[in-house]
């Protein structure tokens, strides 16, 4: 007997704003990398951009290429698609001024699953685009599985985008390209602030928001290792009597976007703390899997854990 149901179609989602290279990216990976080897590949352009596409060519791939407007993003249109040409792959190269839960909300054709969204960055025009429009920026890095930052040289300031960007997205892998369009590699190799081989790890109120940063990158560097660090408290709804997490609001990459930062924590006397109260935590830090994290990340046992007086700056910053 055959199976009549559908295999699953992987969807791979290019994201960015006008200029931002996701069509010569695109063409790269179908043409000259055969990232489809062949199979048919339904091509969604929601724009026009400075890269054209040689639809001949993309033909000659059995690669198939749609441009659609806002308007005809539906579902209706997609599953109307779906049957005229029946792809085994279909990419998307989203329009950057679009609102990002589009792409999301929709229903899309049975089988079509998004398995990659990679959002692209002009290093040169980063900061323009996060002053002038935060929240469309924000949405494309924070839902990213990869962001690539083309056209980086020397004043790029790369390990400052990859710490900022840990702090809004922790599964995203984070790329640098030079203007020749090959990675580059990125020094930063950066002595900490505080002891890590010390018995016990004491951060200093402003040493937060690196210890958060270099242990989500890091965390089996710091697993067994004994902390003691002043933070805030905050009690998910969801979590249960002995589960809180001590954290900092800090700046990340944009002027005005704060986020609360901090790793899943167990003690005993969690259901006694109150959102924002301050306290000091010392504990043993170990690495186990959470949904919050998205996979395995640090996690604090909590031996004690006491009020204590505000820090002297509400914020804490990503800068060595």
């Amino acid at each position: 007997m055959f199976n009549n149901e559908p295999e699953e179609i992987p969807v791979y989602v290019f994201m960015g704003f006008l200029g931002s290279g996701k069509t010569t990216f695109a063409n790269d990976v179908l043409l000259n990398q055969g990232f489809t080897e062949g199979a048919k590949t339904l091509l969604l352009a929601c724009e026009d951009g400075e890269e054209e596409y040689d639809e001949k060519v993309l033909k000659e791939k059995n690669i198939y290429l749609e441009y659609i407007d806002e308007s005809s993003l539906t579902a209706d249109h997609l599953l109307e698609l779906g049957r005229k040409y029946n792809p085994e792959n279909v990419m998307i190269e989203y329009n950057g001024m679009w609102e990002l839960d589009r792409i999301f909300q929709i229903r899309v054709p049975k089988g079509w699953t998004v398995v990659q969204v990679i959002s692209f960055v002009d290093a040169t025009t980063f900061d323009v685009y996060v002053n002038n429009m935060k929240k469309i920026m924000m949405d494309q890095l924070r839902n990213a599985d990869m962001i690539i930052f083309n056209r980086c040289d020397e004043n790029t300031k790369t390990a400052e985008y990859r710490r900022s960007l840990r702090a809004v997205n922790r599964r995203g892998q984070v790329i640098f390209e030079g203007k020749d369009g090959k990675p580059i590699q990125t020094d930063e190799e950066t002595v900490l602030p505080y002891d890590i081989d010390k018995d016990v790890i004491e951060l200093e109120e402003e040493d937060f928001g690196i210890f958060y940063i270099d242990a989500a990158d890091n965390p089996d560097k710091y697993v067994g290792k004994r902390i003691r660090f002043k933070a805030q408290a905050h009690r998910p709804s969801n979590y249960g009597n002995t589960e809180f997490v001590p954290g900092r609001f800090a700046m990340t990459c944009c002027a005005d976007d704060i986020a609360f930062i901090g790793f899943k924590t167990y003690y005993k006397g969690a259901s006694t703390l109150k959102d924002r109260d301050w306290i000091i935590v010392e504990g043993s830090i170990k690495k186990e899997f959470y949904p919050e994290f998205q996979g395995e990340g640090p996690v604090i046992y909590a031996d004690s854990v006491s009020l204590t007086g505000p820090a002297a700056d509400d914020l804490v910053y990503f800068n060595y």
